[in-house]
């Protein structure tokens, strides 16, 4: 299977590009990006270590030697000026993200290419990839809340003392400030998570407060996110790599899925070779449900303020 990882040179496409490297379960990885020289020597660099870790094909390329991509990874992105409002960064982003996705589509591709959102805002850049593209509407998911929903597992496992794998929650709806926990079905081994000492109505507070606000502390520590993120984009390709059937919390354009429709957000879906294959309408508490809502009715708004959508 090949990946071309359009943005490969930044922080979170370079740590994609490895964990997938690591694994070795895609076949063929192209790094590509605006800075040529920065994909070159990223390219290089991923290359000097196969020997070690798997037989891949790894190198920079540009859109026509993509067209050929089984699943195409857009991470490129823009950071946020001093005293820019959101609103703002969203429409230069936008623009950027428009010009990728034309490109892709100029230079032609795969009539079952998956084209994988990881850019932000991830949720309104997946509604943007799903208007324009003219692809099956499963084949073109977003990252969505799969990074929330490790960082909320991992230091949850890490405070009680349990095994991170173990751990099963989910956050779910928009990847931003609207997102919701969902503790209805959280287990950490086949039991339910909220009956383990230590995991009561105060701490579940205090946890998703703190994932909530894992990202910036990242940033303000590092400068960005890059490890859990290119984990994340891994699980995800390896899902639709191995037709894995699994269920991840990725976001993409729903029809009917809790009541929601024609806006882009993370709901349990099973991902497989067709991308978001289905969405699974679990049983959530009433609270959890209108959370869903209200976290589907705010990117609406924010959708219809976006030049260019």
């Amino acid at each position: 299977m090949k990946v071309t990882i359009i943005g490969g040179g930044g922080r979170v496409g370079s740590n994609a590009a490895f964990c997938l490297q690591c694994a070795g379960i895609v076949s063929e990885i192209q790094i590509l990006d605006n800075n040529q020289d920065l994909a070159d020597g990223e390219a290089l660099d991923l290359l000097h270590g196969a020997a070690a870790l798997a037989d891949q094909r790894i190198y920079s390329g540009d859109y026509a030697r993509a067209k050929d991509s089984d699943i195409f990874v857009i991470t490129a992105g823009l950071r946020r000026k001093p005293d820019e409002s959101r609103l703002d960064l969203v429409n230069r982003n936008v623009g950027l993200f428009s010009q990728i996705i034309s490109d892709v589509k100029k230079a032609g591709m795969k009539k079952d290419a998956i084209v994988f959102v990881v850019s932000n805002p991830v949720d309104i850049l997946t509604h943007l990839a799903a208007s324009f593209l003219g692809l099956p509407t499963n084949q073109v998911i977003g990252l969505g809340t799969m990074l929330d929903t490790a960082r909320f597992r991992s230091l949850m496992a890490n405070d009680l003392n349990l095994a991170p794998t173990q751990v099963r929650a989910l956050i779910l709806g928009e990847h931003g400030d609207t997102m919701l926990p969902v503790w209805s079905s959280a287990t950490v081994g086949g039991l339910p998570l909220t009956e383990i000492p230590g995991c009561d109505a105060n701490y579940q507070r205090q946890i998703f407060e703190r994932t909530k606000k894992s990202g910036a502390e990242v940033i303000s520590r590092k400068g960005g996110a890059g490890w859990a993120v290119g984990a994340t984009i891994a699980e995800v390709v390896h899902a639709i790599a191995l037709d894995r059937k699994q269920l991840l919390p990725v976001s993409s354009l729903q029809d009917g899925c809790y009541g929601l429709k024609n806006v882009c957000l993370s709901v349990p879906t099973i991902v497989g070779r067709g991308g978001a294959e289905k969405h699974i309408e679990l049983k959530l508490w009433p609270k959890e449900e209108q959370a869903l809502k209200a976290s589907a009715k705010a990117l609406k708004e924010m959708l219809a303020k976006v030049a260019g959508k």
